[in-house]
């Protein structure tokens, strides 16, 4: 079998996705389409040109905000999916807390989960962070909670996964961003994952670096 480089095969699968997205009548409007392409490129799933929301402004907001950026992600599989050369070149850094012992002692003390705990240590550390949560509607929910109460993250990128609250933890925080002001990327129903979080992240990544190198 020829070799053939990566970043071909990247092109080629990017070209085989515009072919059938075209085939089924969808057409992305121009500011979100590199994210839409890079979420089903990761998943091979053309649900997410549907299931996909973006608040107004989401993407404008979300590359300005790239820059110098703590992004907050929920699990240790978003954190290592960030391409974190692209995030270091825009001045940025990724954190996660799951897997710290004071949230795991904390989450048994109060009968949360570390999903939980983990949201409100970063509400309290890095407010203004840009939020990717990707697998825990525990987590998506305390977000909501936090912006109803006043917290103004960069960006709420919410793509959890699974059947229990799942949809509803979407839900609530898209609203929650749409009334309070908070750019937010939602993917509605049960579909999305720490794969789907780290695609949407590095798409934006990518955009705000060719943004930034200008034409």
């Amino acid at each position: 079998m020829e070799f053939v480089e990566p970043a071909e095969i990247e092109r080629e699968s990017m070209r085989i996705i515009d072919g059938e997205l075209a085939a089924r009548g969808v057409a992305l409007p121009g500011d979100v389409r590199p994210v839409v392409r890079r979420v089903i490129h990761t998943t091979a799933d053309f649900d997410y040109a549907e299931s996909l929301r973006f608040t107004p402004d989401a993407i404008r907001r979300a590359l300005a905000a790239l820059r110098g950026a703590v992004i907050v992600t929920d699990t240790n599989m978003a954190l290592a999916g960030i391409n974190k050369a692209a995030l270091r070149a825009l001045g940025g850094e990724a954190r996660c807390y799951m897997a710290e012992p004071f949230v795991a002692e904390a989450a048994r003390a109060r009968g949360v989960t570390r999903a939980a705990v983990s949201m409100d240590h970063a509400a309290e550390q890095f407010p203004g962070a840009v939020f990717a949560v990707g697998n825990a509607p525990t987590a998506l929910l305390r977000l909501a909670a936090h912006i109803e109460r006043g917290m103004r993250p960069a960006l709420v990128i919410g793509v959890p996964v699974g059947f229990v609250n799942v949809a509803e933890s979407k839900e609530r925080a898209l609203a929650a961003c749409e009334r309070c002001g908070v750019p937010a990327i939602v993917a509605l129903g049960r579909k999305g994952g720490s794969n789907v979080a780290a695609a949407v992240c590095n798409a934006l990544l990518y955009a705000a670096l060719t943004e930034r190198a200008g034409p």
